[in-house]
C-alpha cells in the first residue's frame, strides 16, 4: 500500500508560480511510476505530468510544456510539480498519482493523493 499526500496548492494571480509536494508513505517509493493529473470543474481528469522511478525521464502534456516542471526525490519520497506563468485554465485540483512499472498517461495507476485544488485568477 502506497499513500500519497498532497500540499501546496492555493489561490494564485495569472502569471505567479506555485509548487505541489506529494509525500508518499512506504520505503518502495522508487520502484513507482508518478503522475500529476488535474481535473477542472466539470472536464474529465486529464495527465499533467509524468516522471519515471529513478526521474531520469519526464513527459508533459503540451498546454503545461515549458511552464511546469515535475521531479522526485526519492530518498524523502516526495515528488514536486513546479508550475510557473500559470494561466486561468490551469485552475482545477490536482492530484499525484503512484503506478507500478513504467509511466503512463491515462489514469490507470494503482494509488491515488487526495487532491489539492489550484485556483488561478486572471
Amino acid at each position: 500500500q502506497v499513500q500519497l499526500v498532497e500540499s501546496g496548492g492555493g489561490s494564485v494571480q495569472a502569471g505567479g508560480s506555485l509548487r505541489l509536494s506529494c509525500a508518499a508513505s512506504g520505503r518502495t517509493f522508487s520502484t513507482y511510476a508518478m503522475g500529476w493529473f488535474r481535473q477542472a470543474p466539470g472536464k474529465e481528469r486529464e495527465f499533467v505530468a509524468g516522471i519515471s522511478r529513478s526521474g531520469d525521464l519526464t513527459y508533459y502534456t503540451d498546454s503545461v510544456k515549458g511552464r511546469f516542471t515535475i521531479s522526485r526525490d526519492n530518498a524523502k519520497s516526495t515528488v514536486y510539480l513546479q508550475m510557473n506563468s500559470l494561466k486561468s485554465e490551469d485552475t482545477a485540483v490536482y492530484y499525484c498519482a503512484a503506478k507500478r512499472g513504467a509511466y503512463s498517461d491515462s489514469p490507470t495507476y494503482n494509488y491515488w493523493g487526495q487532491g489539492t485544488e489550484v485556483t488561478v485568477s486572471s
